[in-house]
């Protein structure tokens, strides 16, 4: 799992020798002022880290290949503080393997009008020094974002905040595993696709298991250590009667406990940030994993039900990207309320929706199935508390990777839902629900999507950038016949275009 605690950004300033040393003293304690600038508006616990002025070609390629290099960062920040020409930059560009940021900026807020002079414009230069190296990553086609204005701002703050963090999420993408109990659901189309491509566009390796090497590990999880889990469970949720500790049911919740068990030391073991399984493909297992997916899932895993990989990666990439207290889940558009009132998306899944998308107290309770032929599975019961959202998948066109976002609002349902014993969240999609589905089908959105409620449509845009993906967005904007143009266009540009 990603540790945020231990991740860095480099903050590299370009100068040039030209200046002589008493003004690259002064660009150089700018610079560090200009970065607690910065850091302290973050909203993130990833490390800014000062690097020395660059000053010559060679000091920036070889700072570019350490940052490449670097296991703890995942990203740099540059600043041209003075002008640095660009040419300089060439080969460091062309070596860094890591997203690019650009912060255009300038260590004086406001000009001293009164006193200025050519001392004071020869040391900020930052104005045109920035157009100079803006004009040749332009000219090399590298991906960036360019952030403009003063650093200790809040909008500068919120805007490097959600590159960082969509930094967090790509170094998640590059180094992810995900173990894949069994296959594809039979005949299933978009929870399939090429893992190879995948791995070469996104870093995701998906390492596939029989199930029954999950069977093996829930048999080998002892009975005390399962009844301790059971115990925990009570402690932490509303569990039904039936399900405690000496109640008719309760081996049920033992069998559960043990999964997770199971599931956890798998995973740990194998490094993996996530995980799939397959209601048709369960072996000997006694129930179709639920609460311990659940759990797991709570915890920062990726998931996808039917050997849903891409949506698996997609929710723990989002899962890292997810500040504390937020919420990311796994989940699937189910049934529509067309009305009366506003039309609305009734989400679920089986049994794998997660517990961090509510506020209240989860329900655990069993009830059976009636697909999979297993006994009654164990399950976590709840709404989604209401927020402002996303949903967001993963697809696979064939010559390309496309993310599809749509924005929409949680909300509270019409009524109870009091013969519904899943996990579930009711929204109303922007702009309507007709254009939003509409637009979702057009693109070639999955049935399966990862719903998050606090993971920004910036960040997620800084992502699909870093990664070279495919974004479309469906939102209060959205016109269906200027849609079906992007789509065109769009297509075109991926196919054809350097992506900026």
């Amino acid at each position: 799992m990603s540790n945020k605690q231990n991740l860095e950004v480099w903050f590299l300033t370009g100068s040039q020798d030209l200046y002589g040393e008493e003004t690259l003293a002064q660009v150089a304690e700018q610079s560090k002022a200009v970065l607690a600038a910065l850091e302290a508006g973050l909203s993130t616990s990833v490390k800014l880290v000062y690097k020395p002025t660059l000053k010559n070609a060679d000091a920036i390629r070889r700072t570019m290949l350490d940052a490449s290099a670097s296991d703890a960062c995942i990203g740099v920040i540059t600043w041209m503080h003075t002008f640095s020409p660009a040419k300089m930059w060439i080969a460091g560009l062309d070596a860094l393997q890591k997203p690019l940021m650009h912060l255009h900026t300038q260590a004086n807020q406001s000009l001293p009008w009164s006193t200025i002079d050519m001392d004071f414009m020869n040391l900020n230069q930052a104005a045109h020094g920035d157009r100079e190296y803006a004009h040749m990553v332009t000219r090399m086609g590298i991906a960036r974002k360019i952030v403009v204005g003063d650093p200790a701002s809040a909008s500068v703050a919120a805007r490097v905040s959600a590159w960082i963090t969509a930094a967090v999420g790509y170094n998640t993408s590059r180094n992810l595993k995900l173990a894949r109990f069994g296959d594809n659901m039979r005949f299933v189309s978009v929870t399939d696709g090429d893992k190879v491509s995948a791995q070469m566009a996104l870093g995701i390796s998906v390492e596939n298991y029989g199930v029954n090497a999950l069977v093996a590990a829930v048999a080998a999880v002892s009975d005390a250590d399962a009844e301790a889990l059971a115990a925990e469970y009570e402690q932490l949720y509303d569990v039904a009667s039936e399900l405690k500790a000496g109640a008719a049911r309760h081996d049920s919740l033992v069998y559960a406990a043990k999964q997770e068990i199971a599931l956890r030391g798998f995973l740990e073991a194998g490094g993996f940030n996530a995980f799939t399984s397959n209601f048709e493909d369960l072996g000997d297992l006694k129930q179709l994993p639920g609460l311990a997916v659940q759990r797991l899932m709570a915890d920062g895993y990726g998931f996808g039900g039917e050997g849903d990989w891409k949506t698996s990666a997609l929710g723990a990439i989002l899962k890292s990207m997810t500040p504390a207290g937020g919420g990311t889940s796994f989940m699937e558009d189910y049934t529509y309320h067309f009305g009366p009132g506003p039309a609305k998306v009734l989400g679920a899944h089986m049994l794998e929706v997660c517990p961090t998308i509510t506020k209240a107290k989860p329900k655990i309770e069993i009830h059976p199935l009636g697909i999979g032929g297993k006994e009654d599975p164990v399950r976590m019961v709840f709404t989604a508390t209401p927020a402002q959202g996303r949903v967001v998948c993963l697809v696979d066109l064939g010559d390309r990777f496309r993310i599809v976002q749509n924005e929409i609002e949680i909300v509270e349902p019409n009524e109870d839902l009091p013969n519904l014993p899943v996990a579930r969240a009711v929204w109303q999609p922007a702009p309507s629900l007709e254009t939003s589905a509409e637009a979702w089908m057009l693109a070639g959105g999955s049935h399966h999507t990862v719903l998050t409620n606090s993971v920004s449509a910036e960040t997620i845009e800084d992502f699909a950038r870093m990664a070279k993906i495919e974004l479309v967005v469906i939102d209060e904007e959205t016109r269906m016949r200027e849609f079906r143009k992007e789509l065109q266009w769009s297509a075109a540009y991926h196919r054809l275009a350097e992506r900026l």
